[in-house]
């Protein structure tokens, strides 16, 4: 075993250094495995580096905690590829769930230049598979994931995080066709916290989807589209119960998207969508800019008796061209109305220049400053 130390010894264990070749062809998973052995078994804030000038081909790869240090970087300069054919996965069970998982790691910074290829296009063409996300890190704290790196075509979701305390994501650049399915860019779960920002999003799902258990989350500086806008949901199928509270989402670009700040829920669920701030955002050819639905993927006339409740939701500077017909849709409950919606300062007008229509259903609020279209309904 080959250790690099600096001049503050910090130890470094590089992927090279345990057997991988980085040609594209050879399978390094063997050695990315031994590399972050040694690194979650150092006690000195140790760094796992992927080289640059190389590309790695791997297979799915369990990084598992808790290590030693209190702190630990995964330094991803180089390219990592996975196979191109379904088929060529080695899976536990013969089920695939990530190409890279990070489990219990505290401390986590995941950083470098690299590019993370999920390869999904075989994968969009068979409906039959099981598809998995490039990376998923879970059940983490104090975890970071800063600048330069590169996901792009998941056979499924990019970015999973899940059960983190505290996440400060920067730098990002996730891309996929727009017509790939459901490869969103990355999904918030059970995660509190959180702040992510100057990224650069584009696929075939949602920019961000943020759904149970997220709370405290700021999201600004933000490139989204092509893609489905930046989600909170869905939530609350087949009666479940969700909370998502305290979000706060500016400075966004959205640009071909079909959503822009969209909450989705489903009828017959159970808790609630509160304090949800939209501020600063920004439409170039989005279908719906605003848009709340409590009857997703369902039919609007056939009311449950429970529903998630949403509450207490602002928009403020939204500014754009929409590429349909309507602006704003709000399409709530009647038996759990949305309430204290709060739309200031608005300014949305189709692509041929006219001022887009909305809609409300069962919503109380207000709307006050500038506004186009009026929004008569929370006048």
């Amino acid at each position: 075993m080959v250790v690099a130390r600096t001049k503050a010894s910090t130890p470094f264990f590089n992927v090279v250094d345990y057997g991988a070749i980085g040609n594209g062809q050879a399978d390094d998973t063997q050695a990315f495995a031994k590399a972050w052995e040694a690194t979650c078994a150092s006690l000195s804030s140790p760094t796992m580096k992927v080289p640059s000038g190389k590309t790695f081909l791997i297979q799915p790869l369990r990084f598992m905690g808790p290590c030693n240090s209190s702190s630990i970087t995964v330094k991803i300069d180089g390219n990592l590829v996975a196979p191109t054919s379904p088929y060529s996965w080695r899976c536990d069970g013969n089920v695939c769930h990530q190409l890279l998982y990070f489990h219990q790691v505290d401390g986590l910074t995941l950083k470098g230049q690299g590019i993370i290829d999920g390869q999904g296009q075989q994968w969009w063409q068979n409906t039959n598979l099981y598809r998995p996300t490039i990376m998923e890190i879970s059940n983490s704290n104090n975890v970071t994931i800063d600048g330069g790196l590169t996901f792009k075509d998941s056979p499924s979701k990019h970015v999973v995080l899940n059960y983190i305390e505290s996440l400060s994501v920067s730098g990002l650049i996730i891309e996929a066709p727009g017509d790939s399915p459901n490869t969103d860019g990355m999904l918030l779960q059970y995660c509190t916290n959180v702040h992510i920002t100057c990224c650069n999003i584009g696929t075939g799902d949602d920019c961000i989807a943020i759904i149970n258990g997220t709370s405290n989350a700021r999201i600004d500086n933000i490139v989204c589209g092509p893609g489905h806008g930046i989600s909170i949901g869905s939530l609350g199928n087949n009666g479940a119960e969700a909370i998502v509270e305290d979000i706060t989402v500016s400075k966004v670009l959205f640009r071909n998207t079909t959503n822009g700040a969209r909450i989705k829920t489903w009828q017959g669920g159970r808790g609630h969508v509160r304090n949800i701030h939209y501020e600063k955002l920004w439409f170039h050819d989005t279908m719906y800019p605003i848009i709340i639905d409590q009857f997703y993927g369902g039919n609007q006339y056939t009311t449950s008796n429970s529903a998630v409740e949403i509450s207490n939701v602002s928009y403020n500077g939204i500014v754009g061209i929409s590429s349909g017909d309507d602006a704003v849709v709000l399409n709530c409950s009647k038996a759990v109305p949305c309430k204290d919606i709060v739309v200031e300062n608005l300014h949305v007008v189709t692509d041929g220049g006219k001022p887009a229509a909305y809609g409300c259903e069962n919503v109380f609020g207000r709307a006050l400053g500038h506004l186009v279209p009026k929004l008569s309904c929370l006048l």
